[in-house]
């Protein structure tokens, strides 16, 4: 139902194609997860697996009865050769892993042997088996050669209609005119249109008897057969179980790699990102040429208005495809590097009307039971396509206000489109809601089928009217009737929510310079702080300068020797002026050493000295506080405008430069910091000339290395290699 409701039917269809048997759309498990396999498997050549029948019901009979026809072994023999093959790929990391893991025991290795590629049991397995093929295949030569010598006989010549062997009831017989019993004995077994008869020889039939009772024993012996490799795979019933799960989710990795490189499409994994959405250069595959839509919806709630026939219903349906297309990491038309999605518990789109004569629901009344199943939902996406529909329009303004934002409230993302300027305007003030307006051409008379962010779009009703076939004569007598006044109050509602909106982002500006005047705040406290600690951790500093010449005029005191006491304090007063002398030579190399517009550090910040008195500065910081300080407090700090201090650059020359670069199999991510090292250590290598081989494939590849070698400044020119040195898929580039 929601794939008809989005458009992806034919989409989906291309998909499955390229599955080998039907299968669920829903992989089990973390997307990322399964996203890394496909990935890796796009980096290795293999062969996806032919048609296979579904086999849950063959399942269910092996463990019930026990037996399996032969036709039914087959597909787990096919299987089961498909994982021989994929265990001989050369292939790496979680996928070498995967592989190896799935360990096929021996007597099914041997069961396999016993099968040629087409289904039928190998000779020299089964050698009675093989003994009653053998004489079937001989009798069926006799009674050839037996039917063609009857056909030729002289003697039936003129009983014959023509000379060929027809294949009547699944039998082979003969068309013979009136009288034939008089020279060939046989059974009618048919009568023609025309009067003749298809007569079954006498010799033949006794042949086709010994051939009926030959393919009996063929059956049983094949029923033996068929019991003993059901015996074997009764044995082995959870492996098959488990192989038969394993081959699902790799023809899904396949399916998914093998439709994506074939329609030239994306992967988008969705992330828990709060519930945002960001879409770029998505196109809708039901649209032929579409105008890529762009979108970063971080509200909760998205209204799209404006013009008719604007495409609002189609970007309503995009939205929702790349959730739902994410959801099962099914490849799409997007630039995926540049998008994201939130991982949302179900998807519902309100879009049909559900009014008919066979549930006896008004239109209005059957979205009212939609909503009301939705209202107990919580972590989903919802889709409403005109919420207006079926009732009057101020009174929906209202109400569906308030279930727009219960259903907020449960944590749920709602896309709507409507004509409502009512119901736009109440919701515009809230800062959860964000608005989207179709534009119209006035001077072309036609929608541009793009979107305006912001704002509340004009339906232009009489304009849309008058290009679909509406006589202008009849327009202008609508809007006479719709009136000046209506259109004024439009006009005001628009204007009215546009001065919310504006009142609302000079809110957020006033509170964002509060949060920023409080951090300027919190910044010079934690310096006042800072000074406080520096000035006592320099008093403490002096006070054992001061006590440690105290105790040396005390020893001084102590002597009795006149001398002592003399050398005790020259030593004393030798240790204070040194000190003194210490701190004012410091003192003044440090203030010798700054100048105006000299970058400094002062405690944590950095800043600009403006101006010199004496031993202080006035220093602006960074942030722009100005603030006067010492200069012995103060420390140059890099970036000094007058004095820039040298840089030396030391550049190695690359060990292993190598002429040409090899990107195949990588990823656009990888692929361009391959190219970017590449190219900076062939520049500092002296190379003038250099290779690049990208290969061909979807051309995704091909197209970002064309694109990062046009803007690279050191690249001269860049062309097409010969053929012999890879042709379109290798360039060759000129530094």
């Amino acid at each position: 139902m929601l794939i008809k409701q989005l458009d992806l039917v034919d989409f989906i269809k291309h998909y499955e194609a390229f599955l080998s048997r039907p299968k669920a759309l829903f992989l089990e498990g973390d997307c990322k997860n399964h996203l890394r396999y496909i990935q890796a498997l796009e980096s290795i050549l293999f062969t996806p697996p032919q048609a296979v029948k579904p086999l849950e019901t063959q399942l269910q009979l092996l463990k019930k009865f026990g037996y399996l026809k032969l036709d039914e072994i087959f597909e787990f023999i096919k299987i089961i050769r498909y994982f021989m093959y994929l265990k001989t790929l050369k292939c790496e990391g979680i996928l070498r892993e995967w592989f190896d893991n799935i360990l096929i025991p021996e007597s099914l290795l041997e069961c396999v042997k016993a099968f040629e590629n087409n289904g039928v049991i190998k000779q020299g397995v089964y050698l009675e088996f093989d003994g009653l093929c053998q004489k079937i295949l001989e009798l069926k030569k006799e009674i050839s050669s037996q039917m063609h010598q009857i056909l030729f006989q002289n003697k039936l010549a003129p009983y014959l209609v023509d000379r060929q062997i027809h294949l009547i009831n699944n039998e082979e017989c003969l068309l013979l005119k009136a009288g034939f019993h008089y020279v060939l004995k046989g059974q009618i077994i048919h009568r023609s249109n025309t009067g003749f008869f298809y007569v079954l020889p006498q010799s033949i039939i006794g042949l086709k008897d010994r051939l009926n009772h030959l393919n009996n024993q063929k059956e049983e012996e094949l029923f033996k057969i068929c019991k003993e490799i059901s015996s074997l795979f009764t044995k082995h019933f959870l492996f098959l179980k488990f192989i038969n799960k394993e081959f699902d989710r790799f023809d899904s990795y396949q399916a998914r790699l093998m439709f994506a490189k074939d329609r030239g499409l994306e992967f988008l994994s969705p992330k828990g990102n709060a519930g945002n959405i960001q879409i770029c250069e998505f196109k809708h595959p039901a649209l032929k040429d579409p105008k890529p839509i762009n979108l970063d919806f971080k509200g909760n709630v998205l209204i799209l208005t404006g013009v008719n026939a604007g495409g609002k219903t189609m970007f309503l349906k995009s939205v929702l495809s790349v959730v739902f297309l994410a959801k099962y990491l099914l490849p799409m038309p997007i630039n995926a590097l540049k998008s994201n999605v939130d991982v949302f518990k179900f998807i519902h789109l309100i879009l049909e009307d559900p009014q008919n004569s066979k549930n006896d629901i008004s239109t209005f009344g059957g979205r009212m039971l939609e909503f009301s199943q939705m209202l107990h939902q919580k972590g989903g996406i919802i889709g409403i396509d005109e919420i207006e529909l079926g009732t009057d329009s101020d009174e929906a303004a209202s109400l569906f206000k308030v279930l727009l934002e219960y259903l907020m409230e449960k944590e749920n993302k709602i896309i709507i489109t409507t004509h409502h300027k009512r119901l736009a305007a109440l919701m515009a003030g809230n800062p959860k809601v964000q608005l989207l307006a179709a534009l119209f051409d006035e001077e072309k008379e036609m929608p541009t089928f793009s979107f305006l962010e912001g704002t509340i779009g004009k339906s232009y009703a009489f304009e849309t009217a008058l290009r679909y076939g509406i006589p202008k004569i009849l327009i202008n007598e609508a809007k006479k009737v719709y009136g000046e006044d209506k259109e004024k109050l439009n006009v005001l509602i628009e204007h009215s929510s546009h001065l919310e909106m504006k009142l609302q982002r000079e809110i957020e500006e006033v509170q964002q310079k509060q949060k920023d005047l409080e951090y300027k705040r919190l910044r010079l406290k934690e310096k006042e702080e800072e000074m406080q600690k520096a000035y006592k951790k320099r008093m403490n500093a002096l006070e054992m300068l001061y006590y440690q010449a105290i105790n040396e005029a005390k020893k001084a005191v102590k002597s009795q020797n006149s001398q002592e006491i003399h050398r005790q304090m020259n030593n004393a007063n030798k240790i204070f002026y040194q000190i003194k002398k210490d701190y004012e030579e410091k003192s003044l190399e440090k203030i010798k050493e700054f100048k105006i517009k000299d970058r400094v550090k002062y405690g944590c910040s950095k800043g600009i000295i403006i101006s010199i008195q004496r031993q202080m500065a006035v220093v602006q910081l960074d942030d722009g506080i100005k603030l006067k300080v010492p200069l012995n407090e103060l420390k140059h700090s890099s970036g000094n405008i007058l004095d820039t201090p040298k840089v030396k650059v030391d550049v190695k020359m690359p060990q292993n430069a190598n002429v040409s670069l090899d990107l195949h199999g990588m990823r656009v991510e990888e692929a361009l910091e391959k190219l970017d090292e590449f190219i900076s250590n062939s520049l500092i290598a002296g190379l003038d000339e250099v290779l690049i081989y990208h290969g061909i494939g979807t051309g995704r590849l091909s197209s970002v290395v064309r694109d990062f070698l046009k803007q690279h400044p050191k690249v001269v020119e860049f062309l097409d290699a010969p053929p012999k040195l890879g042709g379109f898929g290798a360039k060759i580039v000129r530094l």
